[in-house]
């Protein structure tokens, strides 16, 4: 059977309004403390801090660019020194940058530091070569008192070059060290103005590829590589196979032992998770192929370098357990984020609305119902005195409590739909009179 519906008429305005009024600010009050937890969309431009000139830094934000631009999302370079100029950047709070690239080892959690790791990219090897004139030095303390370059100021080569040197004795006072790196290390050797060079990068870096294959400049084959490990724990040992460079041209004509820390990604505290979900894709694509020192699929990956202290970003843990975030398989970008900001007004809906509406029509009919309740009790008071002593009052006077009841009954506001329970009262205060009229009949006959 069909339900009818009651039309406004059948409900009280004045009801419903003291009834709804602290509820509607109830549902508003939820919704309103819900918006304060809504992430702000996601700007559509993210700055990164990369590295120098031909540098491993600068190409792989080059990807990172290219990736990001398929989600409209525009990624600024800003060229630096390297890891240490990056850091520096990261934690100055008038420099507008998001993310950097930070070798490992370079940096030291600092008790005020607002910054989450992306985790570990790929091997950054040492690569130290020298001129084929000085013989083959496999130590790094034979190349006291000669030219070395050891990067630029604010690299990480610098950084971790001065480290290694430092444990060998070697300083500015017994050797000439050169801070100077990149491209310009091939046209040096060329002009004979240094002897030796640091750098720290990826095979696919072009200093490194261009010095790989100059005539006259070898690769260095640290012995020593196992035991500098043991002493700087950010450093992992590499191989570097026969015939891995140029497998036609026997490049390198033996294994080569290497240092490599890890490259890592570092952003602020404060970047948009859903530019954190775009960069971890980023990060997949240029990252996760093989290569000389990888597999694939080995990275990127959750594991911190030692060294790198920054904490794992919490939207980085969910990347490396479920991959992209579900929304985003099957929406479009703008629209997971959207999907993703509103999740959280769900809260008050389920948390708080629904069950106001639940609770809402039975609050209305026990306001209308406790008029008329009220109305009874005070019968059933006026019939328990007549009961206990009917001879308490005259029956005029019994009958005036009772249309007293009554008048205030007949003032009564009830909506339609509960006009039933107004009649019954009235025909329960006639059965009252009844009583009355037994009672005192009673009394003066006696």
């Amino acid at each position: 059977m069909k339900r009818k519906r009651r039309s406004l008429r059948e409900y009280s305005p004045r009801d419903l309004l003291v009834v709804g009024l602290p509820l509607l600010v109830l549902v508003i009050a939820g919704f309103w403390f819900a918006s304060r937890f809504i992430q702000p969309a996601p700007p559509d431009t993210l700055l990164i801090s990369t590295g120098g000139e031909g540098g491993a830094y600068q190409r792989f934000g080059a990807v990172y660019k290219d990736v990001l631009a398929r989600y409209n999302v525009t990624l600024v370079e800003q060229p630096s020194a390297g890891s240490l100029e990056n850091l520096a950047r990261l934690r100055d709070p008038d420099q507008h940058i998001d993310a950097a690239f930070i070798q490992g080892g370079t940096a030291r959690l600092q008790e005020d530091d607002a910054l989450l790791s992306l985790g570990s990219l790929y091997h950054e090897p040492l690569w130290i070569f020298y001129r084929a004139e000085l013989g083959t030095p496999t130590r790094i303390a034979d190349l006291k008192g000669k030219r070395v370059a050891i990067g630029g100021a604010g690299s990480g080569t610098h950084h971790l070059a001065r480290e290694l040197l430092f444990i060998n004795q070697i300083d500015d006072k017994n050797t000439r060290l050169i801070e100077q790196g990149g491209l310009g290390l091939a046209q040096a050797f060329a002009d004979k103005r240094i002897d030796a060079a640091f750098i720290v990068g990826p095979t696919q870096s072009a200093a490194v590829w261009t010095l790989l294959h100059t005539p006259g400049i070898k690769l260095m084959n640290l012995v020593h590589a196992e035991a500098y490990t043991r002493q700087f724990p950010y450093l992992g040992k590499l191989v570097l196979p026969r015939g891995a460079i140029d497998m036609a041209a026997d490049l390198p004509r033996t294994d080569i032992e290497l240092l490599a820390p890890m490259a890592t990604l570092v952003v602020r505290e404060d970047t948009h998770p859903a530019l954190i979900d775009l960069l971890m894709q980023a990060m997949s694509e240029a990252h996760g192929g093989t290569g000389i020192f990888q597999r694939a699929g080995e990275f990127p990956h959750a594991t911190i370098a030692n060294g790198a202290d920054f904490p794992l970003s919490p939207e980085a843990q969910r990347y490396y357990k479920s991959g992209r975030p579900w929304l985003q398989r099957y929406l479009p970008f703008w629209a997971a984020t959207l999907v993703d900001r509103m999740v959280v007004m769900l809260i008050p809906l389920f948390a708080v609305l629904i069950p106001v509406m639940k609770f809402a029509p039975g609050l209305y009919n026990w306001r209308i119902k406790a008029r008329i309740y009220r109305r009874y009790g005070e019968l059933k008071f006026l019939e328990a005195d007549l009961e206990a002593d009917p001879a308490k009052l005259t029956r005029e006077e019994w009958i005036k409590r009772v249309d007293a009841i009554e008048e205030d009954v007949n003032h009564l506001t009830m909506p339609l739909a509960f006009s039933d329970m107004l009649y019954t009262l009235r025909v329960h205060l006639g059965l009252v009179r009844k009583a009355i009229d037994k009672a005192t009949g009673a009394t003066t006959a006696a």
